[in-house]
């Protein structure tokens, strides 16, 4: 049962991962509804992300290698630091320190506190209905080529809002994208390629704690059902990252803030007639 729970699991990271409706939530909630009961923990929801992370990867790998080549080149001087993919590795660097930084001084409230389900249905309501603000108000008129140091600090603010379960890290910086004036595509783009660094030093550092002994995985979960749930999330996440590309650039956020808001009002149900604890 457990490899089970775990490989299904991994099969809801995939799937929300990527799209703004925030994956840790998922994880949390559809814990909740497994036979074993159990939250799968902060360690297991780090490690499965490796997964989708790693779609991230492969799907946009030229571009990456192209970044880095061009950042690195003009960390040599030899490429100016405003070309554009050479400033695009300088921004993700820069926009990935708010999260890194609030991560470490807020991990105990992150893996405890804040591990809330009424915590997760007001931001899932709340900062869904930001978002279809920001989708029904946005201009649309910049891409990724216009990404200045004073915009890239603040999706690296709108990264960090996601250490909340239930704001969602795509979520919350496309939502910052779009009321800058990003086109949808281009927020998201940017919203996978800032996640890199934050989403693999968060998801190695608790690998290590887990293959250390640090740590438990996740609840009832070893180091096999984890990495199961991982493998899975990456095959998922792949296929995810292409269709929500194309879904956008030609549908608004809509039916993610409907969502939202429906998830957030059922575990406000929920909760209030003691179907399950918070």
């Amino acid at each position: 049962m457990n490899w089970f729970e775990a490989a299904f699991l991994g099969l809801v990271q995939g799937l929300t991962e990527f799209l703004p409706i925030s994956s840790s939530a998922h994880l949390f909630v559809v814990g909740k509804f497994l036979p074993s009961g159990a939250d799968p923990g902060a360690a297991f929801t780090a490690v499965s992300q490796l997964g989708t992370e790693t779609a991230v990867l492969v799907f946009f790998w030229r571009d990456i290698v192209r970044i880095i080549k061009a950042w690195w080149g003009s960390l040599r001087g030899r490429i100016p630091r405003s070309d554009p993919d050479a400033r695009m590795g300088w921004l993700v660097i820069l926009g990935s320190v708010p999260i890194a930084i609030l991560g470490v001084v807020f991990q105990s409230h992150i893996e405890s506190t804040l591990r809330n389900l009424w915590i997760v249905a007001t931001t899932l309501i709340v900062f869904g209905l930001i978002l279809a603000v920001a989708d029904t108000v946005a201009s649309q008129k910049r891409e990724l080529k216009d990404l200045s140091l004073k915009h890239g600090i603040i999706f690296g603010f709108a990264q960090a809002l996601a250490l909340i379960p239930g704001v969602s890290r795509s979520g919350g910086t496309i939502t910052a994208g779009l009321l800058m004036g990003y086109t949808r595509e281009s927020a998201a783009r940017y919203s996978f390629l800032l996640a890199i660094p934050a989403v693999f030093a968060s998801g190695f550092f608790e690998l290590y704690k887990i293959l250390s002994g640090h740590e438990s995985a996740g609840g009832q979960f070893g180091v096999g059902e984890t990495a199961l749930a991982t493998v899975v999330a990456f095959v998922v996440g792949y296929l995810i990252i292409g269709w929500f590309l194309k879904f956008i650039s030609t549908k608004s956020f809509l039916p993610f803030v409907w969502y939202r808001i429906g998830l957030g009002l059922l575990l406000y149900i929920l909760l209030g007639t003691n179907v399950i604890t918070p």
